[in-house]
């Protein structure tokens, strides 16, 4: 079985596995309170993958801010 977006193409854009899970998740969160999706037409179901679909499609993204 293959995941869609793959971790490669997904650490491309951001090329940190934890700052990926975790923004994924709180995405997913959002998602699930909100019902609103920033891409038509998901393949995923769940929300983390859509959150993650959302990513590769560079409507998600880390905002790096001041230190």
């Amino acid at each position: 079985m293959m995941l869609e977006p793959s971790i490669d193409a997904l650490q491309e854009k951001i090329n940190s596995k934890y700052i990926l899970v975790t923004l994924a998740a709180r995405r997913a969160r959002q998602m699930s309170e909100t019902n609103k999706v920033l891409i038509e037409n998901p393949k995923s179901y769940k929300y983390v993958g859509m959150a993650l679909e959302e990513v590769q499609a560079d409507k998600l993204f880390v905002n790096k801010g001041k230190k």
